[in-house]
Formats: C-alpha cells, structure tokens, sequence
C-alpha cells in the first residue's frame, strides 16, 4: 500500500498538462473579455446609428381640408420640431456628462 502512495506521490505527469491547460484557458478568457467589450461597443454604435434614423424621419405632413354642398372639414397641419437626441453621435459611453449637458 504505502509504494502504491509514493508512486502517486512521486507521479509528476500530470501536473504539467494542469499547467498548460491554466494558461491557455486564462489567455482564452482574458480574449473574450476584450472580445466581448469591443461587441458591446459596436452594439452601442450600431443602435446609436438606428436610433438617429427613427430621429431624421420628417414626421411633418399636412392635408387640405374638403368642402362640398352639405358640409366641410377643416385641414390639419403637423411640423416636426428638432427634439434632444435627434443628431448623431448623441450617445456617448466615454465621458461623463456636465451639468450644462442636462
């Protein structure tokens, strides 16, 4: 029994296939960190750009009103007017906002 202990006492190889696999799953998740952040980023950006669409939309329209022999309606008439968000690059996850940008 106690030679059957000193030979899995004694047995190193394993220990440097544990080693390897450490590394390489360390250097595979600081990877997909930096992987992840840089998607979240583009995510931001591309939502940004889609948001500032639906913001340049022209939402105005107008119509004439009708009249005939029994009776008439009036028209109606709609401007859209600049609202805060509607530019580009109005997304900003890089700096810290100022009182003045409130």
């Amino acid at each position: 029994m106690t030679t059957l202990i000193n030979k899995l006492y004694n047995d190193e190889a394993g220990f440097i296939v544990s080693a390897e696999l450490v590394l390489i799953s360390t250097i595979c998740v600081l990877g997909m960190i930096v992987g992840l952040s840089e998607v979240a980023f583009n995510v931001n950006q591309e939502l940004e750009d889609v948001g500032s669409a639906f913001g340049s939309v022209n939402q105005s329209f107008h119509y004439n009103g009708a009249r005939g022999l029994k009776g008439s309606i009036a028209g109606s008439c709609y401007d859209d007017e600049w609202d805060q968000g509607d530019d580009s690059c109005d997304v900003s996850c890089d700096v810290a906002p100022t009182p003045e940008s409130y």
